[in-house]
């Protein structure tokens, strides 16, 4: 074959060799051997990965399959949940270094009709210790969602079903994890900068922080190429015995119902790598408030309680919240489990690593009940110890099925 450049023909190197794809590294290998192993060990449908450090890329790959016959590929889309969460506090932080508001503001200031909306405070909702309780737990609320599961939910219907019960401990006594206070923390954001927030999140957080395959939607649309996702989470919801097999795809679940209005996205596992990377750089924001994000200040706050069980714990090393992050070791991620997705984002401030993982299921994963791990989360913690093994993440107790 030639190529004409300038009038002049020069050969260009079609041959076997120059084509082939190089060889991968010797970690490039460990990696993947780390991924292959969790993928029979997890019953992983497709695994979606890429590590940086510093400004090199370490790997990105992607193995498995997305529908059958169809390979996975590191341009898929996928829904990103609680990531999103960190671009809620990144917002939050630099309306407070603009003057807009502050972290302690109590919330009356906006809704003033919620409940103790003059003891909780704009840090309470995002670093979720305002004692709200969490619609998702609410057993209403479960049925809607699993009788439609493509349904758009409104914040004021939300609302409904979170205050259907009491508030389950005074504002700022105790933490437990309610979806219910980021569906409010979005809506003030909303109020605060005068506009939608999917327009402020865009024009304020995302574009700054380099996204460019991150887009929201109120329904439950996955731009092509999208990643396919199964799940069984379901089962009990519909009658179906624990013997009898059932899976399902979920790929199109419409997931706004987690997400304040104007969160819910899509992302791909590039934009994951870049939101590791600004984030646990604190790329946009001031020192302070970087450290106010993502500092382990709630560690050792917070206790067991029977009326928020499971949901409320004492914040510990390999867990403890910051404001819209997760710090769990040395590690800053957050790390969403959604309708047949698991996706996770990290970064390791002391060696400057970011460890971006996706993954979709097979039934092997599920158990008699439908629930399934977070396994993304678990291939980070594998790959984190083989790369940064001197700050390798906690491993938390080996998952055991209940069934």
């Amino acid at each position: 074959m030639l190529l004409l450049l300038g009038g002049c023909t020069v050969p260009v190197d079609t041959s076997a060799a120059a084509l082939a794809p190089s060889a991968p590294t010797p970690q490039e290998q460990g990696i993947a051997d780390i991924v292959r192993k969790a993928m029979a060990d997890q019953s992983l449908r497709a695994v979606i990965v890429k590590v940086t450090r510093g400004d090199q890329v370490v790997t990105s790959q992607a193995f498995g399959e997305s529908l059958d016959g169809v390979p996975a590929t590191t341009d898929m889309r996928f829904r990103n949940g609680a990531v999103v969460f960190a671009y809620l506090g990144t917002l939050l932080l630099l309306f407070v270094e603009e003057g807009k508001a502050g972290l302690d503001d109590t919330i009356d200031r906006w809704m003033p009709e919620l409940p103790e909306s003059g003891k909780v405070t704009l840090k309470m909702l995002t670093n979720q210790t305002t004692g709200y309780p969490d619609f998702e737990t609410d057993p209403g609320w479960n049925a809607a969602f699993n009788a439609d599961p493509f349904q758009s939910w409104t914040f004021e219907r939300r609302l409904k079903y979170a205050f259907s019960r009491p508030i389950q401990f005074p504002p700022g006594t105790n933490w437990s994890y309610a979806h219910t206070n980021f569906m409010i923390l979005g809506e003030i954001l909303a109020k605060i900068g005068g506009r939608p927030l999917d327009v402020l999140l865009r024009e304020k957080v995302m574009e700054p922080m380099g996204l460019r395959s991150t887009v929201g939607s109120q329904t439950g649309a996955v731009p092509e190429p999208a990643l396919h996702s199964y799940s069984s989470e379901r089962r009990v919801a519909l009658g179906v015995p624990p013997k009898t097999a059932f899976y399902e795809e979920a790929t199109y679940w419409n997931s706004d119902w987690g997400t304040p209005v104007g969160a819910n996205q899509t992302s791909t596992i590039d934009d994951m790598a870049t939101t590791a990377i600004a984030v646990g750089t604190g790329k946009l924001l001031s020192e302070s408030s970087y450290r106010a994000m993502t500092e382990p200040n709630l560690l050792g706050f917070g206790h067991a309680q029977a009326n928020c069980a499971p949901s409320c714990f004492k914040q510990i090393v390999g867990y403890n919240y910051g404001l819209g992050v997760v710090r769990s070791g040395d590690w800053i991620l957050q790390d969403p489990l959604v309708g047949g997705y698991s996706a996770t984002e990290a970064f390791l401030p002391q060696e400057k690593v970011g460890i971006s993982v996706a993954t979709t299921f097979l039934p092997g994963a599920f158990d008699c009940k439908g629930v399934y791990p977070n396994s993304s989360d678990t291939v980070f913690r594998l790959i984190g110890a083989y790369v940064a093994p001197d700050h390798a993440p906690p491993m938390p107790p080996p998952y055991k099925k209940a069934c």
